[in-house]
């Protein structure tokens, strides 16, 4: 083989893998282009195909966006996975909405303002299809005499149904909010028992705003070996270092403890990013995990501000099992699909 020959195969060769390497640069976008602007995102995945919905201004607030992909990074907007109907209970505050699949249905959790009770409520939606629509079954699901926001059902490896959701409220003029659990009926028509303290702000880095804000919030659960995870959000998501938390426990009730190197992720300036928070976990094509989250759209926007767009990053385990972030990021990412 001629070195000439040599050097012309290993450059082919490397143009070859530079076009082949696939890559992804946060925020999301749609097929056309336009940045994903939807706050609380959730990621569900379904015979090979991922739903995204989340919190949006659709409709003044009152639906719930429907984008869908097959590889995690390139959405195609869909319309609505759920509007309200006439004479809802809520009037406004539409968010967060979550789809889980359980015993052959799809189930939707999101919370509204209720004005007759002067409170943030959970409902739950149901469909025969992963892209809805979903038609609600219970308005509100339950009450418990406070705000119940950020529902989280999870469905241990027995098939028992948890729900994880955040009290929250004003006390003082400070803002709070608290993490609870409790179980499930088995048709998940309501409660079965009485709701368990998970947690609250506790950690310094959730105290950066302590006369103002109090707030551990957005659950969400799963399950690995034997060790059950928990990421959560803590401060203000209109403003500065709102960030994502983690929880471990051995049971779905707890007790469950914050990792010492928390946060997993919030604010990096230096990055260019501002306010990282309100996530969901999915497996990507190649079996890995990743966080879907957003953040503010401008990392320098004046404060509060509630523009958001959707970011995903790869997770991994260390050698003690613990749970961690690639990011959050800003440059393009290297995936292997």
């Amino acid at each position: 083989m001629s070195f000439l020959y040599l050097c012309v195969s290993l450059f082919c060769f490397s143009q070859s893998s530079l076009k082949s390497a696939k890559t992804y640069t946060n925020p999301l976008k749609t097929t056309v282009g336009k940045v994903i602007d939807v706050a609380d995102p959730f990621v569900y995945e379904y015979k090979g195909i991922y739903y995204m919905t989340g919190t949006c201004s659709l409709q003044k607030g009152e639906g719930f966006a429907c984008y869908t992909s097959k590889d995690l990074v390139h959405w195609r907007y869909r319309g609505l996975l759920y509007s309200k109907p006439y004479k809802h209970i809520g009037s406004s505050c539409f968010w967060a909405p979550e789809v889980k699949y359980y015993d052959g249905k799809f189930y939707m959790t999101y919370s509204c303002f209720v004005k007759d009770k002067n409170l943030l409520m959970t409902c739950l939606a149901v469909s025969d299809t992963p892209a809805g629509p979903f038609k609600d079954l219970y308005t509100p699901w339950f009450d418990l005499g406070y705000s119940a926001i950020d529902a989280d059902i999870f469905i241990d490896t027995d098939n028992t149904p948890y729900l994880y959701f955040s009290k929250n409220g004003m006390v003082n003029n400070v803002a709070t909010g608290e993490i609870y659990v409790v179980k499930l009926k088995k048709d998940l028509s309501g409660l079965d028992g009485t709701p368990v303290f998970v947690s609250k702000a506790s950690q310094p880095w959730e105290k950066v705003k302590w006369d103002s804000n109090q707030c551990n919030e957005g659950p969400f659960v799963f399950k690995r070996g034997d060790t059950y995870y928990m990421t959560y959000s803590g401060n203000d998501t209109g403003y500065e270092y709102y960030g994502v938390g983690v929880s471990y426990a051995k049971s779905p009730l707890g007790p469950w403890t914050k990792s010492e190197n928390n946060p997993l992720m919030t604010t990096d300036t230096a990055k260019g990013i501002s306010s990282p928070g309100h996530n969901s976990i999915v497996q990507a094509p190649d079996g890995s995990l990743y966080i879907v989250y957003h953040r503010h759209a401008d990392p320098n926007c004046q404060k509060p501000n509630w523009t958001r767009v959707v970011c995903i990053d790869k997770l991994y385990f260390d050698k003690d099992g613990k749970l961690k972030v690639d990011g959050p990021t800003n440059s393009a990412q290297h995936i292997s699909w």
